[in-house]
């Protein structure tokens, strides 16, 4: 963090808006920094005495790409309630501690951002099993090999871009500490992506929405590929998924090899009337089974991709909002048996550079030097109907 982020922090100090206050528990039995920087908490005064939902809270960790780990809501008939699947700060910072590559930042909790790829990448391994090689119009890359299916031997690849471990280069909260503003001039991020990149990271918080908006520019000399997304993991707040319905708007689903790699080969099929088919407005029952789908041809309402999980015994609705055009998959990964899931809107489809999709648009955007491109994703709350 910049010297001179330190009078806004303090500022923010003296006016009560609980940069050092965390969850419900005293700040001194909670640590105040993760990875060098201070953990930021958003927060505002809640103003329909607990009669309709409404967001009171959002922790942010600039020291770990802005990792949007936590979101704290009223939901009338349950009080306050956390909307993303996250431990204690203290297990968070443990867990956080010596993870080289920032998988923890998205296998576990929280809402982890994805820049400048989201979902999986293939390609040729090194001897030492610690990088892959891929291509870009014909330009050379090699990313981490940072995770792998659980299957023995199961191939080595890159997942989910290249700033989970980033320190936000400066940062600002507004005066009423609702909102959040970040950069992170990306570079080259550390030789692995073409070209230079700055990254501006703005998280608003209102009684209505959390509004996620990510700008990246390409600062650099020659053109680049850019894919953004978001992984979030939202609870259940009656623990019973079973019972749990999602609504994806969209018309076709992303094969891939099998649930544990999760490589696309490159076809997709149409989800009428198959299991993967989510289109109905009131949702569809998800079971305990294990998910890990990618979903394509996305119906837009107003312009706007809207996914809605809906828990019915607790009178329970998010709607999460796609806002950009550049969006062209969701995600949907839901451990089996767990009382939580990930949608994540992402630009890109899995494996983006791979031969399998034939040419096809996968959803990279090509930034020319100068050029940049907006990633924004809204959640709402609503009760559903009975």
């Amino acid at each position: 963090m910049s010297i001179v982020n330190r009078p806004i922090l303090l500022t923010a100090l003296m006016a009560g808006i609980a940069l050092a206050q965390y969850m419900s528990l005293p700040a001194f039995s909670q640590p105040t920094q993760i990875n060098g920087q201070p953990i930021v908490v958003l927060k505002r005064a809640a103003t329909s005495n607990g009669a309709k939902p409404e967001f009171l809270s959002a922790t942010i960790l600039p020291g770990r790409g802005m990792n949007l780990l936590q979101i704290t809501a009223n939901i009338p008939g349950k009080g306050e309630i956390e909307i993303l699947a996250t431990p204690s700060l203290d297990e968070v910072a443990r867990q956080l501690s010596g993870d080289a590559f920032g998988n923890k930042s998205f296998s576990t909790f929280g809402g982890a951002f994805l820049v400048p790829y989201a979902n999986r990448i293939r390609g040729t391994q090194s001897a030492d099993g610690q990088s892959i090689t891929t291509s870009w119009n014909g330009k050379q890359l090699t990313l981490p090999a940072n995770w792998s299916g659980k299957t023995p031997g199961a191939e080595k690849h890159s997942i989910h871009g290249l700033i989970l471990t980033r320190k936000a280069d400066d940062f600002k909260v507004s005066p009423d500490g609702t909102s959040i503003t970040a950069t992170i001039h990306g570079g080259n991020f550390d030789g692995h992506w073409l070209s230079s990149t700055d990254l501006v990271i703005r998280i608003d918080l209102g009684s209505n929405s959390v509004e996620s908006t990510i700008t990246a520019k390409n600062v650099g000399s020659e053109s680049e590929p850019i894919g953004i997304g978001w992984h979030p993991y939202f609870t259940i707040p009656s623990g019973r998924r079973d019972q749990v319905r999602l609504h994806i708007p969209a018309t076709e689903h992303v094969e891939t090899n099998n649930l544990d790699d999760v490589f696309p080969t490159g076809k997709l099929t149409e989800v009428k009337g198959t299991k993967n088919d989510f289109t109905a407005p009131r949702g569809k029952l998800i079971g305990n089974s294990l998910y890990d789908d990618s979903f394509a041809s996305l119906v837009r309402t107003h312009g706007e991709v809207i996914v809605d999980l809906i828990d019915p015994p607790s009178h329970y609705g998010l709607h999460i909002e796609g806002l950009s055009p550049e969006i062209k998959t969701i995600q949907f990964y839901a451990p089996k048996d767990k009382p939580f899931v990930a949608l994540e809107e992402q630009y890109n489809f899995g494996d983006p550079f791979s031969s399998e999709w034939k040419g096809m648009d996968t959803g990279m955007v090509t930034l020319k030097p100068g050029q940049s491109t907006t990633w924004r994703v809204r959640l709402q709350l609503f009760t559903p109907a009975s």
